[in-house]
């Protein structure tokens, strides 16, 4: 059972929880309910999908921080054998928001970066909920570096409210780090592929997207600013932001996968499982592993020259205009 819903998943909730109760009251009693379970279930299945498909960009957003959403660590578990992380970023520290190491995917040797939420309180506080600081950003770059060093394509997923915008990541060189990384990124000479799991926010996110390829969970975001922070800079005036704001702001943004596909800003969208990536992390997982596995096989047959060569030509093309006839 899903532990935690989201208030436009409610109706779901009531059903599930129908459920769970009918097959405790029959389990090992004389009372077989199963063709009611069977019923309900179909229900369930047929409401998440009228659901999930006519999600609104203000629920998506909620449905990209779901706290039972797979984070790094849980998708590495599952789809990297062998993994060791490495820590530190050998100048100042060891940031736990981000985490990163080398392993095996599908049987290739890669090394894998990515943002760490936390789950709990005390792990929350640890990763400081996602949001990296210098060291984290440098620690990164020292991993990348030795992907390219070592001839192995680098994998990052993406998934953070932002880089952490407290004073002493300020004093440590935030927004030097970050702009290090998408100069180091856009010119590394190994295959880069990123994917959006969750929340992409900000520099935060883009200093681990800069990328040949980059792909997004169908119920993941990606914008330069989160909702609340773009409907306290329009909306607010003497009193609290209401969620019709929060909305507003979500659909200005253009900050789900489909219009970022739209946008052709990212590659291609990784479907997920109807409900989100926490109902089924194994299938989401496999979808993941078959998307850079396909573009792995693409880009290894590239020279260094004209990989970064074809990143370049890419990201150039990343917002430029097209004239039109006005007449």
């Amino acid at each position: 059972m899903i532990k935690y819903y989201l208030d436009f998943e409610k109706p779901i909730e009531d059903l599930e929880l129908k459920i769970e109760e009918m097959r405790r009251i029959s389990d090992g009693k004389d009372v077989n309910l199963s063709g009611e379970v069977r019923k309900l279930e179909k229900k369930v299945r047929d409401l998440c999908t009228e659901i999930y498909s006519n999600l609104t960009p203000w629920q998506k957003t909620m449905l990209a921080r779901h706290p039972d959403r797979p984070y790094t660590l849980d998708y590495i578990s599952v789809m990297v054998e062998d993994f060791m992380e490495l820590f530190g970023d050998r100048r100042y520290a060891d940031d736990k928001s981000i985490v990163g190491g080398i392993g095996r995917i599908g049987g290739e040797s890669v090394v894998v970066i990515g943002h760490q939420k936390g789950r709990g309180t005390k792990e929350r506080i640890m990763r400081n909920f996602g949001q990296p600081h210098p060291e984290g950003y440098r620690k990164a770059l020292r991993l990348m570096k030795l992907a390219e060093k070592c001839k192995k394509p680098v994998i990052t997923f993406v998934d953070t409210p932002g880089a952490y915008p407290g004073l002493g990541a300020e004093e440590r060189g935030q927004a030097e780090a970050i702009a290090t990384n998408l100069q180091e990124m856009s010119a590394l000479r190994t295959p880069i592929v990123s994917i959006v799991i969750g929340e992409g926010g900000s520099g935060g996110a883009l200093a681990l997207s800069v990328s040949d390829r980059l792909f997004m969970l169908e119920h993941s975001v990606y914008s330069v600013i989160s909702p609340e922070g773009c409907a306290a800079i329009l909306f607010r005036k003497n009193g609290d932001i209401s969620q019709d704001e929060y909305s507003k702001a979500a659909e200005a943004l253009k900050l789900t996968a489909q219009d970022l596909l739209n946008y052709r800003i990212i590659d291609d969208i990784i479907p997920e499982p109807t409900g989100g990536a926490h109902r089924d992390i194994k299938e989401t997982a496999d979808k993941i592993t078959e998307r850079i596995m396909s573009s792995l096989s693409e880009l290894k047959i590239k020279t260094p020259s004209k990989l970064v060569e074809d990143r370049f030509k890419r990201l150039k093309k990343i917002g430029s205009l097209a004239k039109t006839n006005t007449d």
